[in-house]
């Protein structure tokens, strides 16, 4: 591989450290090497033990020293091959095409590795499993001053909810969030605070005058600046009183999210605890399909991993072929959404274990404040 570990999980996963820049990664029988500039190399000797790591001067030297000037990345890449005597390299699908064409006018030859380049990374030993508790938890503090931002507010003309004197924005109630959030550790990203019709669209940010007696869809996953590993957690809310329709929809979403809880045990077929949630559904009278050009009804994946992505394997949906096992780090969010009224989603985050799910979220669900 050749990337940066902070925006690449799969190379942080490799390395255990945060290197902003690309470098480069090898594995040879079972042996991962790194290889690293002067500016990072001592850091990685301590931070990522479990690789062998390599001095990237060591190379440019040795090049400049045989006369060859400063040589490339794939130069580099040749160097160290030629010293373990590989002349072929499985990469990932993210690999640089252009350093890959470069390689192999040098006379390596390049295959793509299909799949996933680190299948154990689906499976969280116990330490991920607290890393991610821990974002878990940097969620459920932005979510808890979130809350008392909503209950604190006031009800103003034409259901406005006004804070400390101000009309509450879904920007102002999200940098609120994004302010606890950093307090506590973890790297917000993307908030979603989406009030009435906005909840209907699942990746609405939401905008805005915040308003009384409608939901609010609040949904927090951020990622631990020391780990980074992500937590998620949503709650739908409403500020004065829900009406008997939302009410209901509330209650079917609740009674959802239990339902695929009791799914989430070892060698349950993703797709079929998805469609447990959307044979409920409909048999309460949710019914889901497009009118007027929009999605209504429940119509989006009951749940994904998460763990150094947001999103990840495996995914509990219609189409999924993942098979639950022990080890895997999966969100559980069902949710309703009609525009007439507007969104309902619960999300937790549950470890399967092999005595059936274990729910890492503690934050309470209600639905009026």
């Amino acid at each position: 591989m050749v990337a940066d570990s902070e925006r690449d999980a799969n190379m942080l996963y490799a390395v255990d450290m945060f290197v902003p820049d690309p470098f480069i990664y090898m594995r040879l029988k079972d042996q991962g090497y790194v290889v690293m500039n002067d500016l990072e190399i001592e850091r990685a000797r301590k931070e990522s033990r479990q690789n062998r790591v390599l001095s990237l001067s060591r190379y440019q030297q040795a090049a400049l020293r045989n006369g060859d000037g400063r040589p490339s990345l794939a130069q580099v890449i040749c160097m160290v091959m030629r010293e373990r005597r590989i002349k072929k390299v499985f990469v990932p699908e993210s690999f640089p095409f252009g350093l890959a064409r470069e390689l192999r006018r040098l006379g390596v030859k390049v295959k793509i590795k299909d799949g996933l380049c680190f299948p154990e990374r689906a499976f969280k030993r116990a330490d991920e499993v607290k890393k991610i508790s821990a974002a878990l938890v940097m969620a459920e503090v932005g979510l808890a001053e979130a809350m008392q931002a909503l209950r604190n507010s006031k009800i103003g003309r034409n259901r406005q909810l006004m804070y400390r004197h101000a009309p509450l924005t879904a920007e102002r109630l999200r940098a609120i969030i994004h302010t606890a959030v950093f307090q506590a550790g973890g790297t917000p990203c993307h908030t979603i605070v989406a009030g009435g019709r906005q909840g209907c669209d699942p990746h609405e940010e939401g905008h805005g005058t915040l308003r009384a007696h409608e939901p609010i869809v609040v949904d927090v996953f951020p990622r631990s600046q020391k780990t980074g590993y992500f937590g998620d957690i949503t709650r739908t809310v409403v500020k004065g009183r829900a009406s008997e329709r939302i009410r209901g929809m509330y209650q079917s979403v609740a009674a959802a999210q239990e339902l695929a809880f009791k799914h989430l045990r070892n060698k349950t077929v993703c797709a079929t605890a998805h469609e447990a949630v959307v044979s409920f559904f409909d048999n309460q009278g949710y019914k889901t399909g497009r009118k007027n050009g929009m999605m209504h009804g429940f119509f989006h994946a009951t749940g994904h991993g998460v763990g150094l992505e947001i999103h990840e394997a495996p995914r509990i949906g219609v189409q999924s072929r993942d098979v639950l096992r022990p080890g895997h780090v999966v969100t559980v969010e069902p949710g309703l959404y009609y525009p007439e009224l507007g969104g309902v989603r619960l999300e937790d985050v549950a470890l399967v274990t092999g005595n059936g799910p274990k729910n890492l979220t503690k934050f309470e669900k209600v639905l009026e404040i």
